[in-house]
């Protein structure tokens, strides 16, 4: 038993120093000593309880002793070997955000259909967008799930019964009108990203995808352009992330349009034009004038700007993609073939999500139908 520096005493693994700091410690499962100083006592107490009930409930010898934490943690170690970096991403945000503060220090044979809810409940009354649930959902199921294969659980308590769809409304992702598209390329004409911009909106690329762009998957003989990576900043941990495209489809030939062959062609006179380009550098296609690539941050943020002076209303990069798509099918382009060049696995996404019929479109439509549907 620890004393304080009065001589009363504080409980196992509890000791007052002479710089009045209390010690915490204890000795883990694996013999290592934990310890840790705390200003106040009773901070110290709550840790040791914490500490010492994680480590006793961390075991996969006997893994249905085990608590949420501990399953997430070696669950995740799992997934980043075997999921693309985004998705172990979304997981661990999820969790950590939202999953842990309900369940993770329960065990997780105590885990029931009603705390999955309450976690899905909590992120509503918090203002969260139905998406963002439904992403939590699909990693809390997954989680339980693997732990329902492996016979840690009888069943999985995240259940059909748990309703995610009770958030605020996502906000509808409308393509550009021709008039606003219009505006936007007016205003965005002499800007530092403007071939950018009009890149997009001549190939329908991610953001990630333009970003990851190298000279070598570019064949101006044949008009071509292939994409095989995708790129980021990460800001948390402050460096540059190259990865696959997004799914398997993501890696596609797409064919260059006159407007985009100027476009590259002017890129490369732009290059010369860069003093120094790290080497690391150099066969990136899109790069600002200190030549290195330009975050997506960067891109969203100059893009606002550019639509209050042009007085419409504001939206992301990803925006000039749906606008690709949408110009596309009104153009008359076959939407299996707009799904290829999108990347897109299942054409439902293509349709549902990326092709926006405008008001114009509509009337045109009817108008083309009118007399077929003069029936005296």
């Amino acid at each position: 038993m620890g004393k304080d520096l009065r001589g009363k005493e504080l409980g196992v693994g509890l000791t007052q120093e002479p710089s009045g700091l209390y010690m915490a410690r204890f000795v883990d499962r694996f013999g290592k000593r934990q310890r840790k100083r705390f200003k106040k006592l009773q901070e110290a107490r709550q840790w040791i309880a914490n500490a010492t009930y994680i480590d006793e409930h961390s075991d996969l010898s006997t893994p249905t002793d085990m608590i949420v934490d501990a399953w997430f943690d070696y669950w995740i170690d799992v997934k980043k070997k075997t999921v693309r970096p985004n998705t172990w991403r979304n997981y661990t945000e999820r969790y950590e955000r939202n999953i842990k503060e309900v369940i993770g220090k329960m065990k997780l044979s105590e885990v029931k259909p009603l705390h999955c809810q309450k976690i899905m409940n909590n992120m509503a009354d918090e203002g969260y967008r139905t998406s963002t649930i439904y992403q939590t959902r699909i990693a809390l199921y997954n989680m339980l799930e693997f732990a329902k294969e492996n016979d840690v659980i009888l069943s999985n308590p995240c259940k059909k019964s748990v309703r995610s769809d009770i958030g605020k409304e996502a906000q509808k992702k409308e393509a550009l009108t021709k008039e606003a598209q219009k505006k936007f390329l007016e205003g965005a004409t002499g800007q530092s990203y403007e071939d950018q911009y009009r890149f997009i909106l001549q190939t329908g690329l991610r953001t990630g995808e333009l970003v990851g762009l190298k000279w070598e998957d570019i064949d101006f003989s044949k008009k071509t352009m292939k994409i095989q990576r995708s790129m980021e900043f990460r800001h948390k941990v402050g460096e540059w992330r190259v990865g696959p495209p997004k799914s398997k489809s993501g890696y596609r030939t797409i064919p260059l349009t006159d407007e985009a062959i100027r476009i590259l062609k002017r890129q490369k006179e732009k290059h010369k034009e860069i003093k120094v380009i790290p080497m690391e550098w150099t066969e990136y296609v899109f790069l600002c004038r200190k030549g290195s690539p330009i975050k997506n941050s960067t891109y969203d943020t100059a893009l606002f700007k550019i639509c209050e002076k042009s007085n419409i209303p504001k939206f992301s990069m990803h925006i000039l993609r749906h606008t690709f798509a949408t110009r596309c099918i009104e153009a008359g382009m076959k939407p299996k073939t707009l799904q290829m060049l999108l990347g897109h696995s299942n054409i439902g996404i293509t349709m549902n999500l990326y092709v926006h019929t405008t008001e114009e479109e509509k009337h045109k439509e009817m108008e083309s139908v009118a007399e077929a549907l003069k029936v005296i």
